[in-house]
């Protein structure tokens, strides 16, 4: 398991939370913080370079773009369910 202290990119020159938000190749990188929402468009930008959709696909930094994890995040938060 890469956990962001471990992972090969670093975190991005502007974030300055305590602790370092995870970076864009860490599992938990959607744990960032939010530096830009736009809810109205289904996306956010956070600290670490990820956008985020509201589906719970992610585009990463590099280009790469991630389909979305929606029922592993739904097994691990049990107060979430599908509709």
């Amino acid at each position: 398991m890469t956990t962001h202290s471990e992972s090969a990119i670093p975190a991005p020159p502007h974030c300055r939370h305590t602790p370092p938000c995870p970076t864009a190749d860490a599992t938990d990188r959607d744990a960032a913080h939010v530096v830009a929402a736009h809810p109205e468009q289904g996306w956010s930008l956070l600290c670490n370079g990820v956008v985020l959709f509201e589906d719970f696909g992610e585009l990463l930094p590099d280009g790469q773009s991630c389909a979305a994890r929606r029922s592993d995040l739904l097994l691990a938060s049990p107060h979430r369910r599908a509709s």
